[in-house]
This record gives C-alpha cells, sequence and structure tokens, in this order.
C-alpha cells in the first residue's frame, strides 16, 4: 500500500508550481507498470539529458519515437516473422510490443535517437526561450 501525500500546504504557499504539483499528485496515484524494455535515464550535462533502452529482439524499424508536447512516447511493435521451418525449443529473447511514455519538463526537445546493437539511445535538451531566461531589471529613481 502507498502512503498519499497532501499537497495542500504547498498549493498554499506556491505560486506557478499547480502544473509540477499535480503531476507529483498523479504519479503517487499510478499503479506500477511492466518495467520491460528496461531503460537508464542519464543526466550528460546542464541541459541535456539521454534515455537508453535496451530493447533486444527488435530491429530499427519496429521502434517509434514520438513527442506531443511534453510527453515523450516510445512504441516498439515487432514486425510478424514468416513462417519457417525452425521449432523454437526455448525463446528467452523477448521481442514483444511495449509503450513507454516520459514525462518531459517544459521546453525539453528530443534531439538525435540512435539505435546500435540492441541499444535505443534517445537524446534530448531543455531550450529555454530567450525570453524566458533571467533578467536584470533596471531601477530608476522618481527624481
Amino acid at each position: 500500500m502507498r502512503a498519499t501525500v497532501d499537497f495542500a500546504p504547498l498549493f498554499r504557499s506556491s505560486v506557478g508550481f499547480d502544473r509540477m504539483l499535480n503531476a507529483l499528485d498523479l504519479a503517487s496515484r499510478i499503479p506500477a507498470v511492466d518495467n520491460w524494455p528496461p531503460y537508464d535515464i542519464v543526466k550528460t550535462g546542464e541541459d541535456d539529458y539521454r534515455i537508453d533502452m535496451a530493447v533486444a529482439g527488435l530491429a530499427e524499424a519496429d521502434l517509434t519515437i514520438t513527442q506531443e508536447r511534453n510527453t515523450l512516447v516510445v512504441t516498439g511493435r515487432k514486425a510478424p516473422e514468416p513462417q519457417s521451418a525452425a521449432e523454437y525449443l526455448h525463446r528467452g529473447i523477448a521481442g514483444r510490443e511495449f509503450e513507454r511514455r516520459f514525462d518531459l519538463a517544459e521546453h525539453m526537445k528530443v534531439t538525435d535517437a540512435h539505435f546500435e546493437n540492441g541499444l535505443l539511445s534517445i537524446t534530448l535538451k531543455r531550450e529555454i526561450p530567450e525570453a524566458m531566461k533571467p533578467r536584470r531589471i533596471a531601477i530608476t529613481s522618481s527624481t
């Protein structure tokens, strides 16, 4: 059983964090999901990240990556194999269908996706618009 967290005190004393607090509240209510395929999330720089997913048994053509607003969706659907005379005695390489969703912070963009040796690497970068970066405000006197 999960303990619930009351975010009401944070709502009373913060301004503009409602989206983040709602996301935390929602995340605490989501049931545990299948953990396949395994993945790592790596911070490679100040505003740079990488998601590495082990997708053994799938080919590059079986994978789809889409970003819509603040959600990154990675989908894997293996193309049906033609009938062959081979009979599997044991099939341990999964190659099963999956859909993995990642919630992204504001201004995160996928800059690259690379597939090699069963490892899918997705590179992300936070690109804050110039208008949203901190700026110095000049102080003027009334005289």
